[in-house]
């Protein structure tokens, strides 16, 4: 069976950035099972997941256009600290989810600054290029309930 749309798919992957810097490690702990076809990787990954076969190893190098787009600088704001008077204690690196315009936005504390804390609501990975060693370990048709949610349901089924 290769991997085609309404497949789920069992990969170990190992995800560095352009410095080489490992940013994550499946073959450590569990692997990543997904339902192909439904925009559930990013579009890099599913594209070089297609047609593979369970055994196939490979390494790919996805850029950012087709992983986490580039950086949006307009994504990076000030905020003032009082925004967060219901927060008890705020550091840097702490996330959040702002309410906006367009929606709900996770962010996160860049810096914290006198009476201003610098938020972005860009992805960590974004505008950087990517670099994953893959490793197919199962592929199986999808069930009728995981295709019409659009997810893998775990063992036993439905979940949520």
């Amino acid at each position: 069976m290769k991997i085609s749309k309404d497949t789920v798919a069992t990969f170990h992957y190992r995800l560095t950035a352009d410095d080489e810097l490992l940013i994550e490690d499946s073959f450590k702990n569990e692997p990543l099972t997904y339902l192909h076809g439904h925009q559930n990787l990013i579009i890099g990954m599913e594209n070089a997941l297609e047609n593979k076969s369970e055994g196939d190893k490979f390494s790919i190098t996805i850029p950012p256009e087709e992983a986490y787009g580039q950086r949006i600088d307009e994504m990076v704001q000030l905020v003032p600290i009082t925004a967060f008077d219901a927060v008890d204690e705020l550091f840097e690196g702490m996330r959040f989810t702002a309410t906006t315009d367009a929606g709900d936005v996770p962010v996160v504390i860049t810096q914290i600054e006198n009476d201003q804390v610098t938020v972005d609501g860009n992805h960590p990975l974004a505008g950087q290029t990517l670099n994953f060693s893959v490793e197919i370990l199962s592929i199986r048709p999808a069930t009728a309930e995981e295709i019409e949610h659009g997810h893998v349901h775990g063992a036993g089924g439905h979940h949520h």
